[in-house]
């Protein structure tokens, strides 16, 4: 299938080689600041994608991340912050990358080639129709990813996708595609640049917009985050505080401690 790959034109800036220090510095941050802006014009194709995933959640369902390189690398990165920071049960955002654990930090020489991997290593989660898988791939195009999605598609399991290229296979597959049109790189066709700063972004407008439609925030505060540190127990605490009314601050961090998040803590106070 052909597409326009945009993610593979060659950058405006020329002979980075003969930049000074500030010259480059200075032209990333310009280039950087076209990535909000093409994120802007996708909103309309996120909406539509993290509607689907909070009626999947709130049925139940569980979110898959699937990709390569960068891409797998920022849904994994994604999938492992919700436990943590909503204070959701390990399992119900999953990531999943070509080559495994140890892609994470190494590159394995041609796993995001490997067109039925994908869809193995959903199958090891028991992935169904009650869930919903997500492609990420800059190019559109990672084999890897394609089929993990086909495979999705077949077997009734709602799909979305976030690319930078327009028009690309995995946006001809997904129920839910997302096109964030950046367009070329400052280090021509280095995708882990614009393309990864967009990725992370729509990421991040996804999980945390989910996280509060099912209830994981109260106002604008963490009221699920796990305690696994002194800097979150402190701000927990506080946190506690302003919500009950409690001036004590051994009290409230006594009260949080004992009930194991904030949510659970200014329920416990407010009965009593």
């Amino acid at each position: 299938m052909e597409f326009e790959r945009m993610t593979e034109e060659p950058g405006k800036y020329r002979h980075l080689e003969k930049m000074s220090i500030s010259e480059i510095l200075n032209n990333i941050n310009q280039e950087d600041k076209t990535v909000p802006l093409a994120v802007e014009k996708a909103i309309p194709q996120i909406e539509k994608l993290v509607a689907a995933v909070t009626d999947k959640m709130l049925a139940g369902g569980r979110l898959f991340y699937v990709g390569a390189g960068t891409s797998g690398r920022l849904g994994i990165l994604d999938a492992s912050e919700i436990p943590p920071t909503y204070g959701m049960p390990f399992g119900l955002v999953i990531g999943l990358i070509a080559g495994g654990e140890q892609a994470i930090q190494k590159p394995i020489e041609n796993a995001e080639d490997n067109k039925t991997q994908g869809w193995l290593d959903l199958a090891q989660h028991q992935v169904n129709e009650k869930d919903l898988v997500i492609g990420i791939a800059a190019s559109g195009a990672t084999p890897y990813v394609i089929g993990a999605m086909e495979e999705s598609r077949k077997r009734g399991i709602t799909t979305g996708c976030i690319t930078c290229n327009p028009g690309s296979p995995i946006s001809a597959i997904a129920d839910f595609p997302i096109e964030v049109l950046v367009g070329p790189e400052f280090v021509t066709g280095s995708t882990r640049m614009k393309s990864g700063t967009a990725q992370k972004l729509v990421l991040n407008m996804i999980s945390t917009t989910v996280m509060i439609q099912i209830g994981r925030v109260e106002d604008n505060r963490m009221v699920n985050m796990q305690l696994t540190n002194a800097k979150l127990v402190d701000r927990g605490t506080h946190m506690l505080m302003e919500k009950t009314g409690i001036s004590d601050y051994q009290q409230a961090r006594a009260l949080l401690l004992k009930y194991g998040s904030v949510k659970k803590a200014s329920d416990a106070a407010a009965a009593g």
